[in-house]
């Protein structure tokens, strides 16, 4: 068996119990983006984690058009913290972002 299989098993076990109710549409490019070979040196589930968070910021905030419209990365991210955290208990997540804390993606 290879380490590929193995990771790519871990990485499936840290999405299934990170989102459990995440629709197929938004784990895949979750799961892909967790295997990338930047994330290969972080454990299982602290990737699907980043990747998970850095997904809905791109995919279900205004973040992207918030760029665009000049404001500088870490105000972007405070704005659209909300809108993460409830597409995050929408599915279900086992953890939220903390607006105290320090972004992690």
């Amino acid at each position: 068996m290879s380490t590929g299989t193995n990771r790519q098993r871990a990485i499936n076990k840290a999405l299934t119990l990170l989102l459990p109710a995440v629709p197929y549409s938004d784990s895949e490019p979750i799961r892909a983006a967790a295997g990338a070979p930047h994330m290969r040196t972080l454990p299982p589930p602290i990737a699907v984690w980043l990747a998970a968070v850095a997904h809905v910021r791109h995919q279900h905030t205004d973040y992207d058009a918030l760029r665009d419209e000049g404001y500088d990365k870490d105000s972007a991210r405070y704005f659209v913290l909300d809108a993460i955290n409830r597409k995050l208990t929408e599915w279900r997540a086992t953890r939220l972002l903390d607006p105290d804390e320090e972004d992690p993606s």
